[in-house]
């Protein structure tokens, strides 16, 4: 077989722009998962919840939360699928509780029993996601700590520790898989 200089240096560029287009698909990829965000497991959640555990409940903050004083609101908003006020944020659960979050304190949510009785408050550790989450009785007993990882997904764990549910998407998983709650996601 019989090459030129031309066959050969064709071979050459082959090669090379090959390696080009392979370093720029394999760069995209790289800067994909860089922004792609941070993934826990539920074991990653627990560490970061346990060695982030506030000292607790703000007991003079969670006294005037105690009744809902917008509960007809609230409740005819939900039923009627509204889940944003003016100067809140609703949502419902199966269990017929609610939960409010109002615009001026956007780092409580306060859970109301569908009478407008307060069963918890949480106190969350920032707005950006990934950021913790910690449940407390109007007593001020911590109930639950959670990792909430996005929108839609969220780790829970007991104060000990125990993996309680997962959140993902519309569903409340246990430890193992089965649904134990959900919740109705408005847009």
């Amino acid at each position: 077989m019989d090459f030129c200089i031309y066959d050969i240096i064709i071979i050459i560029m082959k090669k090379y722009i090959l390696i080009i287009c392979l370093l720029i698909v394999s760069c995209g990829v790289n800067a994909e998962v860089l922004t792609g965000g941070i993934k826990y497991t539920a074991q990653d959640a627990k560490l970061e919840l346990q060695n982030n555990r506030p000292s607790g409940i703000d007991y003079i903050l969670a006294n005037n939360n105690y009744v809902d004083k917008n509960r007809r609101q609230n409740l005819d908003a939900l039923l009627n699928g509204v889940t944003k006020l003016n100067d809140r944020t609703l949502a419902i659960f199966s269990d017929k509780s609610y939960g409010v979050n109002y615009n001026k304190d956007p780092l409580h949510v306060w859970y109301y029993a569908y009478d407008g009785n307060l069963i918890y408050s949480e106190e969350k550790s920032s707005l950006n996601y990934p950021y913790r989450t910690y449940k407390y009785t109007p007593d001020g007993d911590l109930i639950n700590m959670s990792m909430r990882v996005s929108e839609g997904e969220a780790f829970i764990f007991s104060p000990q520790g125990e993996l309680l549910g997962h959140w993902i998407g519309k569903n409340c998983y246990d430890k193992n898989g089965k649904v134990i709650m959900t919740r109705k996601i408005l847009k």
